[in-house]
């Protein structure tokens, strides 16, 4: 009887020993993540895209605008000349940039007044505003089919109008002093598309480098308050923000000159929310 206990009790040592070796092993194994470990969350990035297609002699402008006055607003219709650029046709690299992507291909972004822009799939589109007078800018710019928009010269056109009291369409002249029109991020993002998220932005009658403008970006998790960060950007290309999460976002884009002042002029801030969600 004491023979047997001796070696059930050995036994359950050699046992326990081997349950702590295997349990080490699997820890001295395991990737050195404190995220990981501690069910933590990791930081907000953004970081560069990587080289995408160029479109050198790809080319749009503005071929006519046309009216139709109505008693309190107008409808203004904008017509576009494209050069050596096909829309609805998917970029080259789709398939590798891991984010989101329009089924619809290469297009247009009609951006008016820094707001939310229209993709155009066509080279036209009508918008109606008020007869009040006031001061309106077109950024109209060519974008690959994962909404990254051409930054080679001749690729972007700024329009400058307004309309006036009476219906009647004014084209004035376009202005010199700096611009910033806001692009991506917008609208929803589902499951993958959430990974990474497009930072891109159009700046007009500019540079950006170390010793002059900069864009700077706030970029935030609305429900989670200690993602927030600020990043200023001395070079003009795309981005991608990942480890936002999950949730209600916004993004606030300001030209700040080489003090790091915001910029005078009109259209050198915007801001947009969008949503991010899992499925």
């Amino acid at each position: 009887m004491k023979i047997t206990k001796v070696i059930a009790i050995a036994t359950l040592g050699i046992v326990g020993l081997s349950s702590w070796s295997i349990s080490n092993n699997i820890n001295e194994l395991a990737p050195a993540n404190d995220s990981v470990r501690t069910g933590s969350i990791p930081p907000v990035s953004v970081s560069p895209v990587s080289p995408s297609p160029e479109f050198p002699n790809a080319s749009i402008e503005v071929a006519a605008v046309g009216e139709k006055n109505g008693k309190d607003s107008t409808k203004v219709t904008f017509n576009f000349t494209l050069k050596n650029y096909e829309l609805k046709l998917q970029t080259a690299d789709n398939g590798s940039k891991n984010c989101n992507n329009s089924d619809k291909g290469q297009h247009i972004h009609f951006i008016l007044d820094n707001q939310p822009y229209k993709a155009l799939y066509e080279p036209k589109n009508e918008v109606v505003l008020p007869n009040d007078g006031k001061e309106h800018y077109l950024m109209a710019f060519l974008s690959r089919s994962y909404h990254e928009s051409i930054k080679s010269k001749g690729a972007a056109v700024v329009y400058h109008f307004k309309v006036d009291e009476k219906g009647n369409l004014k084209k004035l002249a376009n202005p010199k002093t700096p611009m910033v029109f806001y692009s991506r991020p917008k609208g929803d993002y589902m499951g993958k598309d959430t990974t990474n998220v497009l930072l891109d932005y159009y700046v007009w009658n500019c540079s950006l480098s170390n010793k002059g403008y900069k864009v700077k970006a706030e970029v935030s998790n609305l429900n989670k308050p200690s993602q927030t960060i600020t990043t200023t950007m001395s070079k003009w290309e795309p981005n991608f923000i990942k480890n936002l999460g999950t949730g209600k976002c916004k993004v606030t884009l300001t030209l700040v000159d080489k003090h790091g002042k915001p910029a005078e002029g009109p259209m050198t801030n915007a801001s947009r929310e969008f949503n991010l969600k899992a499925q």
